[in-house]
């Protein structure tokens, strides 16, 4: 079936909520283009406050629900799907930083909170990492989605698609400095996972941290259908998803797979 695919690659206001939720509110009133097809709009990592892990406690959203209940009304308005941002959750004995997937009629369909925390940003002092994959329905279609970090963890990833992900969708706040392993990861597990990929990354700047923007869709082939630039952007292509199961059918990775032989730690 065809998949309208939306990036908003914004960036980021430090620890300003409203901020951020009014750049989003604006982007959808100016840069949202209504489509009969089912549409999925994707944005960065910790959209809502940014890396000010040290505010936490002011910061965070109890379990999420405001940062739910406004992209909610979004997606009620403008019928689209949100997937993938991330906010800074406050949960029992902690934070998380939880993804989210609401659907066009307002409702929280999943949580993700974010698997693998990265030291260099001190992840591992302030949340709980999350230990379930999100594996959702999107109109018909298996996807699932993760956040940053985690798309280095290739072992991670073929879960997703062994459990039949046909898209994954992917947040992220991802250096500029690191950029080429971003754009690298995300083929490579695109074509190892024979699966759509979109990521969203932010652009801008974090005190002297420069984010890499360059969000992109990558066909099961590994082809780039969609790539943005370093700065601000918004993007939307569409996507035929039964290219992952015609691939899969034409090179049968996974039935080749011997399991047995394969490191368990």
């Amino acid at each position: 079936m065809k998949l309208r695919v939306g990036i908003f690659q914004i960036d980021v206001a430090l620890a300003d909520v409203e901020s951020n939720k009014q750049k989003i509110e604006h982007w959808m009133e100016t840069r949202c283009v209504r489509s009969d097809l089912p549409t999925a709009i994707v944005i960065p990592e910790l959209w809502t406050v940014g890396y000010r892990l040290d505010k936490a406690i002011e910061l965070a959203d109890e379990e999420g629900r405001q940062t739910a209940e406004f992209l909610g009304s979004l997606a009620r308005r403008y019928n689209v799907w949100f997937v993938g941002g991330s906010t800074l959750a406050s949960v029992p004995g902690g934070y998380a930083n939880r993804g989210q997937v609401v659907s066009p009629d307002g409702k929280l369909v999943k949580n993700y909170d974010k698997a693998h925390l990265i030291r260099l940003m001190e992840e591992n002092k302030y949340f709980i990492a999350g230990r379930e994959p999100s594996l959702f329905d999107l109109a018909g279609v298996k996807a699932g989605n993760v956040i940053c970090y985690d798309i280095r963890f290739c072992e991670w990833l073929r879960g997703y698609a062994l459990a039949g992900a046909e898209v994954l969708f992917v947040a992220a706040q991802w250096p500029l400095s690191r950029a080429m392993h971003w754009t690298a990861l995300l083929r490579a597990r695109a074509i190892e996972n024979q699966m759509f990929v979109v990521a969203c990354n932010r652009a801008g700047t974090s005190g002297k941290t420069a984010f890499g923007g360059e969000s992109t869709v990558i066909d099961p082939y590994g082809e780039i259908l969609f790539k943005a630039g370093g700065d601000e952007e918004a993007g939307f292509t569409v996507i035929e998803t039964s290219r992952a199961s015609e691939f899969r059918n034409f090179l049968t990775v996974f039935d080749d797979r011997v399991p047995e032989i394969y490191p368990r730690n």
